[in-house]
Formats: structure tokens, sequence, C-alpha cells
């Protein structure tokens, strides 16, 4: 559950005021609010440690996004309850998603929580673990509103490897999707100022970040506030120039704003690889509508098909949901079928979560948990197939394959990925060669598909 200090440059503490761990959880643009308090507690004189066992406090960032995410940040919520009850740990503050959404009735749940911090309030957490180690119990919650600026996101103590890191371009959602609960744990959307956002991924580049992977709540609504319009297009040629970076890795695609020109800085770009991960939810356009994504399938097939001819070697990631109230049978025949037509190289299927603050939870014919699992196994099923042909089509193909750790317990082997992997959500690259290190792309000759995985060898140098 512990984080490991990765980067090879925290910030410089200004004195020793204490240990503690850190745990995070959630999606990507949570890891960049944990490495933000991870700066602020590391510069004001906090010292990290591995494991929770004998820190004066561990920090668990929860996510709060449906019911599995949330049941895993109860889980480790209670696992630091149990340090603290044995007299392994002396206090627990729990900030993000989770403790934006619960608020006060997670201390109902949970009393032996000593702070919460809420999404906004954590620019506070040094103020929090100050009055924590000082034995200042009176006020233990920080909930700020939801900032009409974007949060800073510098001075970062980061926790991914040192070659690949995540920008967070802004925050906040202005979708009403109606299975979602991000817009009330996040606020609305807000953009970061674009000079920013170049300053940003120049430090990343200067401290050695090669991959760059670009995240936000809705990526392709980026600048809807500040200019009337998306800028997207724009940001992403300026982010092409950045030198010292060598992929830059799209995420959160909404695809009711991708359009003509930014279509052409895709295709054009030298830094910007072709892979998009545009989660689409469903593809019948009643489903659609019940859960208001505001777009229809015609439009995405439409939209598909212009990628794909103006990037041939396009990999694409998506994910669906099914089980979604009033979703047929013939609802998921219509998702096996187009997973299967249009080939996606990576797709999760997740069930639906009810949530009861959602506009979803009162909708009528909500479903059975069995059928909604079964229905996901048949869609995952299709993707299977349509994966592991794609991968079997790789066997003697030479690829750049970027490293990120060696195999444990074995000599000479490694964990990368190729430009169609992004970290954690798709599969990997197992290479074998000498000579090798963490943050090299080497180019690999690939012998084997296991599932998911590819099996290589280095047929050169690390470069």
């Amino acid at each position: 559950m512990s984080i490991q200090i990765e980067s090879p440059k925290p910030p410089a503490p200004q004195e020793n005021k204490g240990t503690y761990a850190f745990v995070s959880l959630g999606c990507p643009k949570n890891l960049v609010d944990s490495e933000r308090m991870l700066g602020l507690l590391q510069l004001d004189g906090y010292q990290l440690v591995r494991e929770p066992q004998g820190a004066d406090f561990v920090v668990v960032n929860t996510c709060g996004f449906i019911e599995r995410a949330r049941d895993e940040s109860f889980a480790t919520i209670q696992e630091m309850i149990d340090l603290k009850r044995n007299g392994d740990l002396k206090g627990l503050i729990v900030s993000g998603c989770l403790a934006e959404r619960e608020k006060e009735q997670l201390l109902e749940t949970c009393p032996e929580i000593d702070h919460l911090v809420g999404v906004f309030g954590r620019e506070q957490v040094t103020k929090v673990a100050d009055r924590l180690v000082g034995g200042l119990h009176e006020q233990r919650t920080v909930f700020e509103p939801a900032s009409a600026v974007p949060l800073v996101d510098r001075q970062r103590l980061r926790i991914t490897p040192r070659h690949f890191a995540y920008l967070k371009i802004s925050e906040g959602c202005d979708r009403l999707c109606t299975f979602c609960a991000i817009p009330k744990m996040r606020g609305k959307h807000v953009s970061k100022p674009m000079e920013e956002i170049i300053r940003e991924a120049k430090e990343l580049a200067a401290d050695g970040v090669r991959e760059l992977i670009v995240v936000a709540q809705d990526t392709t609504y980026y600048g809807m506030d500040l200019f009337g319009e998306p800028r997207l297009a724009q940001l992403l040629e300026q982010l092409d120039q950045v030198e010292g970076l060598e992929w830059i890795r799209l995420m959160y695609f909404y695809p009711m704003y991708i359009d003509e020109p930014l279509i052409k800085t895709l295709s054009q770009a030298k830094r910007i690889v072709p892979y998009i991960d545009m989660p689409l939810q469903h593809v019948n356009d009643t489903m659609l509508r019940r859960m208001q994504r505001r777009v229809n399938r015609a439009h995405t097939e439409e939209l598909l098909d212009k990628l794909r001819g103006a990037m041939p070697n396009l990999v694409m990631r998506s994910t669906f949901i099914t089980g979604f109230p009033g979703e047929t049978e013939e609802h998921v025949d219509e998702m096996v079928q187009f997973v299967q037509k249009h080939r996606f190289q990576h797709v999760g299927v997740f069930t639906y979560s009810y949530e009861g603050d959602t506009p979803s939870a009162k909708l009528p014919d909500h479903i059975d948990d069995a059928v909604k699992e079964a229905r996901r196994e048949r869609v995952m099923a299709a993707q299977q197939e349509v994966a592991w042909a794609y991968n079997e089509s790789l066997i003697g193909k030479k690829l750049d394959v970027l490293l990120d750790m060696p195999v444990e317990g074995e000599r000479d082997v490694w964990i990368g990925r190729t430009y169609a992997d992004a970290p954690d959500v798709d599969g990997v690259v197992y290479v074998t060669g000498k000579k090798l290190k963490a943050g090299q792309f080497v180019k690999t000759e690939i012998v084997a598909a296991r599932g998911y995985d590819l099996i290589g060898a280095a047929a050169g140098k690390g470069r």
C-alpha cells in the first residue's frame, strides 16, 4: 500500500518535522494531487518513509468514483486504523475524492480518522499535518469550494519512474453524464493557462521525463472556459516543441470536440504518439441518450474513420459500461458487434455502479448485478480476441520499447512498453537484453505474444 520514492530529485526539506507514509489511490489525476501534496510536505520538513509502521502519520489520498473504488479506499483506511489501534501508527489523514464526497459523514463512519482534507483543500495539507503532530484536534476537516482557477501542480515529488510523468491540463468537468459523480467531487471545468502548462512540461523534461502523459477529466474540452472554444490543438502544437520529450501520450479524449484542426495537429506532430484513449461508455443511441453523452453511434463511427484515415498506425483505447438502467440484451449485442468491427487495441469494460447521488439512480429498469457481470464478460470475450490477434500481428516486428523497470528476481529481463501501451492500464513488453536500464528506448524484436503482453529481445543498444 505504501508509496516508494522513484524521483531522484525531490524538493529539499527545510527541517525534519516528523515522518509520514503516503498511499495514493485512483486515477492519474488523483496521482498528480498526491505528488503535489508529497512535494508540499517534503518542502515543509516532513520526511517520507516507505511503510506506515512507526510513522507519525499516513496520508491516504482516496478515490470515490464508483463502488469498487470506494471499497478499496475504505479497505485502505481500515488497514491504517488497525495499525493505529496496534500502536504501529500515530495519525491518519484522509484526503481526495472519497473525503470530498462523504465529508463529515466519513468521520462518523470511521471516527479514528484524525483529519479529512477535501480535493480543493490539498494545499493545506502541511497545516493539517502540523495540527496532527502538534496534538491539535479541534478542527478536523479542511473543505474548500471548487477553485475558479486551476490549482498549481508544480513542485511535485514525483512517484512515477523518473522517465514518465502525468501532466494535468485542467480540473473538473462540465459534463453531466447521468452515471457520474465527478462534477460533484471535482467541480466545474477550469483550464490551466497555456503558458503554465508549457512551463510545467519543460520542468518535467529537464528532470528526465521522456514520456509525458496528458490527462484531465475531459481533455478535448481544454480552453473552453478561457477562450470560449476548445484550444487543445493549439496547446498540443506548443507541447510538441518541448525539447527533451520523446513521447506525448493523450488520455481521456471526449469525442464531442475532436475536429479537423485537432486531427491535423495529431497527424503532423513529431512527439505525440498515435495513441488515443477515448472513453465511449456505450454505442447504442438509446443508452447514450440515457447516459446523456451528447454523441451518437453514427458520429462516433465517422470520427473513428477520420482518425484512422489521418493516422494509419493509430492505437485506440476505450471503455464501456454494461448493465446501465434500461439496457437490453440487444443493446449488448450491438456493443459486441461494435467492438469486433472497430478493433480497438485496448478496451476496459465496467459494470454499471449504482450511485445514489447521480441522476441515473432515479432511472427505471435497474439490472441485477449478476446480469451486469455476465454482459461485461461477453464484451470482454469479444475484445480479448481482438487484442490477442493484434499482439500476434506484432510478432517478428522491431518496435521501440521504453523500459520501465527490471523484472524482479530475473537477470537482464525488463518490463517496458511500446507507444501502444499506457502505464498501468495496457499491456507490457518483457525485454531481454544486456546493459539496459530504466528510461531507455531500445529497439526490440517481438518474438512471442502472451495474452495481452508481448515478449521481445533487444535488437540494439538502449538510448
